[in-house]
């Protein structure tokens, strides 16, 4: 398939979100313009699921949070070749940016897809999965408010759900039924439809705030 050409950085600017002030919470009508609900996308990579949800949601406003400008960038093309008003992509590490940025019980919904299990132990402090980005996953989320965790990795999976075990206000639910895709881009990721075509397990767990 031939990729689609960069677009000049000025398409590009309405969907950049600056990096945070560390100081300072998030006002989420600044950056949208409006006080529709917000959830957060952690580590989107190419924008598979940014793209999907804000199309399929106009009336819910998505952020993505990023540590590589390359798939900012990437992504913000994707979503300015389709015209997306709801939608923003930030390059930011998620848990400095969850502990210091985000309002409490601000946020409809948390994503976290695929992240980087980083495989030899003396990594294992950079993972995005540690204790206290699961208390802020379970202050920043409104009553209501859903969470959902998906990895290859078993064993960062039980990693995660050990974490989220402890935080008393997140209720663990079934993860809804695995539908067949009905094309190529109907995955949560390129990760996910690398990994579903070729038979890996993937461990899915979801989450509400109560």
């Amino acid at each position: 398939m031939r990729r689609a050409p960069r677009l000049p950085l000025e398409e590009l600017a309405p969907y950049l979100c600056a990096a945070p002030d560390p100081l300072a919470s998030m006002a989420w009508a600044e950056i949208f313009g409006n006080d529709r609900p917000v959830e957060i996308e952690v580590g989107f990579g190419k924008g598979m699921f940014l793209v999907n949800a804000a199309t399929a949601c106009p009336e819910v406003n998505f952020l993505g949070i990023e540590t590589a400008r390359k798939y900012q960038l990437y992504a913000a093309g994707r979503m300015a070749r389709r015209g997306l008003k709801n939608v923003r992509v930030m390059m930011a590490d998620a848990r400095a940016f969850f502990h210091a940025c985000v309002i409490d019980a601000s946020v409809r919904a948390i994503h976290v897809y695929f992240p980087d299990p980083w495989w030899k132990k003396r990594h294992e402090k950079r993972r995005v999965w540690m204790a206290e980005f699961a208390a802020d996953c379970e202050r920043v989320l409104r009553p209501g408010g859903m969470l959902y965790a998906v990895t290859d990795v078993a064993e960062y999976f039980e990693v995660i759900t050990a974490l989220l075990a402890g935080r008393p206000k997140l209720r663990p639910l079934p993860p809804p039924p695995l539908a067949a895709p009905a094309h190529d881009l109907d995955y949560l990721t390129n990760f996910e439809r690398k990994y579903r075509k070729a038979g890996r397990p993937i461990h899915r767990a979801v989450y509400e705030r109560i």
